[in-house]
């Protein structure tokens, strides 16, 4: 096993698919430059609309998507992996994927996931959410594979299903994938603890690039970008702004967590509640 650097990109993107394209590629660019071999960006990377309609009006097919080709030629470009965190993907049915993409460092996308929780709540905030309106829910987890280790994809509010990262876990994934947009209110009382929890009970490495700050639409997003530690440590950590927040990632540190806690070993059956 190979120890890597890897990068979080965090990126406050508004509603101009254009000019979120070039914020990402910059810093991507950033990230490359300093070492970074791996480099992730954060949930909505080219879109942050007022509302899940607009988002539908400014979507396209994967094929037709003006962000992929630019990222896939990038990432060969800068002889890098690259997670791009998700796109608006137009699907059948008027809605969206909520698509997370993984391209090679020879510019191929290697995997794709759809997020499969959906966030529809109503937040004491006043803050009212329904991402099924717009958004059709996936239904496949995803384990792939880096040069060095096996990587389990997930987005955003995935989080607060901890069988989905337990799932992925027990298939041998190393390092877990969270690009997330939290909310100012949900990441200021949540999003610390989640993404802590996720890679001490499994024994993984979590990385969470995030949007943050306050978007042109208004929305407040948490941002502080995590990299976790398989022992629960935080490994690096953004504040509110765009910019790039490194660390090493070592699976053998997984391996080691593993042995001392074998919990992924010791699930049992059980009956009730």
């Amino acid at each position: 096993m190979t120890a890597f650097k890897a990068a979080c990109v965090q990126m406050r993107s508004s509603d101009d698919v254009q000019e979120n394209i070039r914020d990402a590629s910059n810093l991507i660019r950033d990230a490359a430059r300093a070492g970074a071999q791996f480099i992730a960006t954060p949930e909505n990377t080219t879109l942050m609309a007022p509302d899940g309609g607009a988002k539908l009006d400014k979507s396209c097919p994967e094929g037709d998507d003006p962000a992929l080709p630019v990222f896939r030629a990038l990432a060969q470009e800068l002889g890098i992996w690259l997670l791009i965190g998700s796109l608006a993907i137009r699907v059948s049915g008027g809605k969206t994927a909520n698509r997370s993409f993984l391209i090679d460092s020879r510019g191929g996308i290697v995997a794709r996931y759809d997020k499969i929780h959906l966030f529809d709540v109503d937040l004491p905030s006043g803050e009212t959410y329904r991402e099924s309106n717009t958004v059709a829910g996936g239904t496949q987890a995803v384990l792939t594979e880096l040069p060095w280790c096996k990587l389990g994809m997930t987005i955003c509010y995935d989080l607060r299903f901890p069988q989905l990262y337990r799932a992925l876990a027990k298939k041998g994934a190393q390092l877990l994938t969270v690009p997330s947009a939290f909310t100012e209110t949900t990441g200021t009382a949540h999003w610390h603890t989640l993404l802590r929890a996720r890679a001490i009970e499994n024994g993984a490495f979590v990385m969470a690039p995030a949007q943050g700050g306050t978007h042109a639409n208004g929305r407040k997003t948490y941002g502080h970008s995590l990299i976790v530690g398989p022992w629960g440590e935080i490994l690096a950590e953004g504040g509110t702004d765009p910019g790039v927040f490194m660390a090493e990632i070592d699976p053998a540190q997984s391996v080691d967590a593993r042995a001392r806690i074998p919990n992924l070993r010791h699930d049992r059956e059980f009956t009730g509640p």
